[in-house]
């Protein structure tokens, strides 16, 4: 009986298959899952999961929809693939829960005892010295690790224990498990503790954090991170339906990401991220059928929450330009600290005809620390002067206490050449809006058309649900002062010039 053998050009073949899947992600992917259906999603994907490979990135967030392959890649395929290219480097893997991490841990280690990961990088490619396998005595689902090697693999879930443990890579596959879960402050807050206080504290020097997840909540974790640690990490944000570049700029406005970047793949707007498992138009039946607020979050990775109370968009029609002839306000509400979660700067430049009818001409907003703020309110005073020959009357909120007033004092210092006065603002913060809402719902206000509009709406609309109320805030005292304009013994010795 004849032996089989392979011919030297399904042997030259072969060895080729094998350096390419030595060396990306998505080949080594193809090589240990044959099976595995490749879109340019799934290629895009595992090309930035190369360059957390190589050392190249450190922190990554990738945003994508539910059931588009991308578990497999990062919590399946990756940590296989790291601990082949760095045997010495172990992976932390957590979930939403301890089964889902225990099973994507199982299914990474059966990828190490494979036949195909042996010819890759174990004994078969590298030989019994070097070759990257799992130690015999060291199996669990939970926690397994390599023979002759630092590196192995430890699976939780999100508030597990992970002490004791440290990684050069860790990877968090959706920290949320539903959308209820995700909607609780109580658990959003219980997440971030935990990631700080636990998770974040096991990775080294120089490990890497890949964040994985579908959207749920503006505040959830990728939200809250994008809000602290806003430039440090790199973001693959893939909606499940390409968005006009409009949308995608006002979308990742929203999210605290560059706008002005286009579609990550090049997609026409509307084309499917993986039409290889969802096709146009089986997304827009899923669109229909999980409602608009489900949609934006989990499908199209720009969450968003439910319209507040008090504020409807068709409040807010908008114009292309103000009156000639009105009082104007520009009204800052100060961030008390640049690290204060959820609060910002903003200033707003309100005017008002002599019909009545109150414009919003401009919304100044950011998270600056304090010198980029004073030079971001001293350049928009000069604006305002220069475009209304210092008619804009500006006033700053002033927080109560000492602090406060040496604030307010140092600010009118700083504006010196403008009219500028302190404002103690007092009483419940939707009180005070409410004089600005009763007009905004009778149809006496507009917004003069600018890049700022999309996200003003947006903030306006959510109160009192919104994560952010700045620009509201802002928007209430400059109201307020507005209808004291007239009022002489008001503005009395108020403004220092």
């Amino acid at each position: 009986m004849k032996s089989l053998q392979i011919s030297p050009a399904a042997a030259a073949q072969e060895l080729l298959r094998r350096r390419q899947a030595r060396r990306g992600l998505i080949d080594f992917t193809q090589y240990t899952y044959p099976q595995y259906r490749v879109d340019p999603f799934h290629a895009l994907v595992a090309s930035t999961l190369d360059r957390v490979v190589n050392g190249e990135l450190k922190r990554l967030m990738i945003f994508a929809p539910p059931q588009h392959g991308k578990s497999e890649l990062v919590s399946v395929r990756l940590p296989a693939y790291w601990l082949g290219i760095h045997p010495d480097s172990p992976v932390i893997l957590s979930s939403y829960g301890a089964t889902l991490a225990e099973s994507k841990g199982r299914q990474a280690r059966n990828i190490v005892e494979s036949q195909e990961y042996r010819a890759l990088f174990g004994d078969l490619y590298a030989g019994p010295l070097e070759s990257v396998e799992v130690e015999p005595g060291s199996r669990s689902v939970q926690r397994w690790q390599l023979l002759n090697h630092r590196g192995g693999m430890l699976s939780v879930g999100v508030g597990g224990p992970v002490t004791g443990h440290g990684a050069g890579l860790g990877i968090i596959d959706d920290p949320h498990e539903n959308w209820e879960e995700a909607q609780s402050p109580t658990m959003r807050e219980r997440v971030w503790g935990w990631f700080r206080g636990t998770f974040r504290t096991r990775i080294w020097e120089n490990g890497a954090i890949v964040l994985i997840m579908t959207r749920w909540h503006e505040d959830d974790l990728a939200g809250r991170l994008l809000q602290e640690q806003s430039g440090q990490w790199h973001v693959l944000r893939l909606p499940a339906l390409a968005e006009p570049q409009e949308a995608r700029d006002a979308n990742n406005r929203r999210c605290g990401l560059p706008v002005g970047e286009p579609d990550p793949l090049g997609r026409a707007a509307g084309d499917a991220l993986a039409p290889g498992r969802y096709s146009a138009a089986a997304l827009d039946q899923i669109r229909t059928d999980v409602g608009s607020m489900v949609w934006a979050a989990e499908y199209q990775a720009a969450p968003r929450l439910p319209e507040g109370n008090r504020f409807r968009r068709h409040f807010f029609p908008i114009v292309e330009a103000p009156p000639a002839l009105a009082e104007r306000v520009r009204y800052w509400d100060f961030a008390a600290s640049e690290s204060k979660q959820a609060k910002r700067t903003a200033g707003i430049l309100m005017s008002r005809s002599t019909e009545g009818i109150v414009y919003i001409e401009d919304a100044v907003v950011g998270k600056w620390p304090p010198h980029q703020r004073n030079v971001t309110v001293k350049q928009t005073a000069v604006t305002d002067a220069t475009r209304y020959r210092n008619q804009v009357h500006i006033y700053i909120e002033q927080e109560p206490g000492s602090s406060g007033v040496d604030a307010i004092d140092a600010a009118i210092l700083m504006l010196a050449a403008h009219p500028v006065a302190g404002d103690r603002a007092t009483g419940d913060k939707d009180v005070r809006l409410e004089p600005f809402a009763a007009q905004a719902e009778a149809g006496n206000v507009r917004l003069v058309r600018g890049a700022w509009n999309g996200e003003y709406i947006e903030e306006m609309c959510s109160v009192p649900n919104g994560f952010y109320r700045d620009q509201a805030d802002a928007t209430a005292g400059a109201y307020n002062r507005l209808l004291r304009m007239g009022d002489q013994d008001d503005l009395s010795g108020a403004f220092a010039w």
